[in-house]
């Protein structure tokens, strides 16, 4: 266990309590053997002047939704410590009154809600108190013999706290326990199965102790990583884009797939003991609501794990459940993946990855406490109550309708500018991941500045067409939406004089690149959630000119290989569609130069000529990537094979 604390960054903060508060809580987050996202909580007491200079004592409490590594001083919540006293003191309170009167105490109804540890943090009579869910503490604990093994660790240095559900009812446990105790011989509290308490009058005492305390854990643990199972597993991309399917079908949503294929995650999934040893509960309960109580074990048919795991939840659901609590989604968090690691979900990446590092720390820790005498969790029943605990069914009524292509994954071609990256961002507004492909060495940069991931790729080589769809599908679990755009216009040239490599370039990249493309995509899209398939044409498809045969002829033949595909597909529930855009001048193709030249070829003003379709409308990159984002969802899902113009009506082609 590290100590992180600064002397020099401290020095500055220590005539500034809530500062101090914010600079020692980051220290805490900032390890993940001692908290993960959103766990853990800190407070600090400060007699303060009200808005009338009167004094009164407050605590700012960690806020509900903040999480320590980043937490900024907006993020704790300042309550009156004469409210939360009182409310230790009553014998019973529903945890719908408790947040009521806590939020009821605030004095900034901006701040957010307070912990739900508020009163507990308050009793504890000491200026700073720090609560984490820490790795060794909760090895420590999950043991039949629990209780003897801290004593023998810590003698009488903490006070032990047994299992009791958080909140209200843990602060009525403690205070019970630290009536008539002299707090000044203690270091802290073990809570049995949760974590631990330390806390001083001194910012950094408090923080020295939960290091050293959380540090004497680890000692007495097995030391090193001997006691984790190590092992390397074969790569299985389509098995994966089948587990990822199978969860999200029983989601009701599509997710993304966060596979761990270390030698540790390989090496866990592929124990003798995996299936009893992976489903016994929960690091801590809390966990439970990112988690679950417990993953799900894929073998060799993930279709048929995930729908067994999901009856096994609902058995869980109905055996534990009281009057009016609703059942959350069946589907499972993570799994343990039979000798191939494990996988991770979550409807958003940051979702996905928040899940894989409680997925990570619970496999490591489990096979730690197993090393040290034997993993021992709570029983279903105590995991039900926090899982199913009110406040968090009450975040069920709260949700918000998820953007169209929530949890989808697309690849866009040809996005480092014009019509590709419009399509790119459009997709990433509305939900989906998204990953860019383009030749142009920018297209990290500009993936990377709308939240997506762009990958350097040359699409007429079909290795590496390869490596990047394996890419996306290791990175992500599968693939739903493609948009095929990468093209480019050729020099004109009558056919009698046009040269053997004009013509030949133009269907190397306008037509063979995405014939490849497709053949390597189309085995993942087919196990993708509603996948469609939309292809970049051109409006010389059905109004060809005459000098641009190379172009024209490579867009009409991919408008063929469109149809041909939405043919092939249809059984598969896959769509391929195909847009024709036309007179789409903001992109770097068309300088003011370049639109003065061709405007002064017909006889027109730059606007006039930007508006030579029926409609007298200006074609927008922003106009095709929002048409080709609903072509890749619900609107379009009934529709394949179809061909549309987005050109502001051209009398040739009507």
């Amino acid at each position: 266990m590290n100590n992180r604390w600064n002397a020099e960054q401290a020095a500055s903060l220590i005539n500034d309590p809530l500062n101090l508060r914010v600079y020692m809580s980051r220290l805490l987050g900032q390890d993940p053997e001692l908290v993960l996202h959103g766990g853990g909580n800190t407070s600090v007491k400060i007699t303060h002047n009200d808005f009338f200079g009167d004094s009164q004592d407050l605590i700012y409490v960690k806020g509900s939704g903040w999480d320590l590594e980043t937490i900024e001083p907006e993020g704790f919540a300042p309550v009156r410590m004469e409210t939360l006293l009182k409310m230790a003191e009553i014998d019973d309170l529903s945890d719908t009154d408790m947040v009521t009167q806590q939020r009821a105490a605030m004095t900034d109804p901006n701040a957010p809600n307070p912990s739900v540890e508020a009163i507990l943090h308050a009793i504890l009579p000491f200026k700073f108190v720090d609560h984490t869910h820490a790795n060794a503490v909760v090895a420590l604990t999950n043991h039949a013999d629990g209780e003897a093994r801290v004593r023998e660790v810590y003698g009488d240095r903490v006070l032990i706290v047994p299992y009791v559900m958080p909140g209200f009812i843990l602060a009525k446990t403690v205070a019970n326990i630290i009536k008539d105790k002299d707090l000044s011989k203690v270091d802290g509290l073990i809570l049995m199965n949760h974590g631990i308490f330390t806390f001083s009058e001194d910012g950094k005492e408090s923080y020295d102790r939960m290091i050293e305390l959380v540090a004497l854990a680890e000692d007495y643990l097995p030391q090193g990583n001997d006691h984790l199972a190590k092992a390397s597993g074969e790569e299985d991309l389509l098995g994966l884009a089948d587990l990822r399917k199978a969860v999200s079908l029983e989601r009701g949503v599509p997710v993304l797939a966060k596979w761990d294929q270390s030698e540790e995650a390989v090496g866990f999934s592929s124990l003798e003991t995996i299936e009893e040893l992976s489903t016994r509960g929960p690091l801590t309960p809390d966990h439970s609501i990112r988690t679950k109580r417990i993953p799900a074990v894929i073998g060799e048919d993930p279709s048929a794990d995930v729908s067994a795991y999901a009856e096994a939840y609902r058995a869980y659901f109905e055996k534990n459940k009281e009057a009016g609590q609703q059942i959350l989604p069946q589907d499972p968090r993570f799994s343990v993946w039979k000798n191939k690691g494990v996988v991770s979900f979550g409807t958003s990446l940051k979702e996905a990855n928040v899940i894989s590092d409680h997925a990570f720390h619970t496999y490591r820790t489990v096979q730690w406490a197993e090393a040290s005498g034997g993993w021992k969790p709570l029983n279903d029943k105590d995991v039900f109550d926090v899982e199913y605990w009110s406040l968090e069914q009450a975040k069920l009524k709260n949700s918000k309708v998820a953007p169209v292509h929530q949890g989808k994954v697309a690849i866009v071609t040809g996005s480092a500018a014009g019509i590709g990256f419009a399509c790119a961002k459009t997709l990433v507004d509305q939900g989906a991941v998204v990953i860019g492909l383009d030749l142009n060495p920018k297209i990290v940069d500009t993936m990377d500045a709308i939240g997506a991931l762009g990958l350097v790729v040359n699409l007429t080589d079909e290795e590496a067409i390869i490596e990047a769809v394996n890419t996306v599908i290791r990175t992500y679990g599968g693939l739903d939406i493609l948009v095929s755009n990468a093209g480019i216009f050729t020099a004109g040239a009558y056919l009698e004089d046009m040269e053997d490599e004009n013509w030949q370039k133009s269907m190397a990249v306008n037509l063979t690149s995405h014939q490849r493309l497709l053949k390597h995509t189309i085995p993942f899209l087919k196990k993708g959630i509603n996948s469609g398939i939309v292809l970049v044409g051109s409006r010389n498809v059905n109004a060809p000119g005459a000098g641009a045969a190379s172009y024209s002829c490579a867009k009409a033949a991919l408008t063929q290989l469109c149809r041909v595909a939405a043919l092939e597909l249809a059984p598969e529930g896959v769509r391929v569609n195909i847009i024709h855009p036309d007179a789409v001048f903001d992109t770097e193709l068309w300088t003011p130069e370049a639109l003065q030249r061709s405007a002064e070829r017909y006889g027109l003003t730059v606007e006039e000529y930007k508006t030579r379709n029926l409609m007298k409308t200006e074609i927008l990159s922003a106009n095709i990537g929002e048409m080709v984002s609903t072509m890749a969802g619900p609107v379009f899902g009934k529709t394949t094979g179809a061909q549309i113009p987005v050109d502001g009506g051209n009398d040739r082609i009507i």
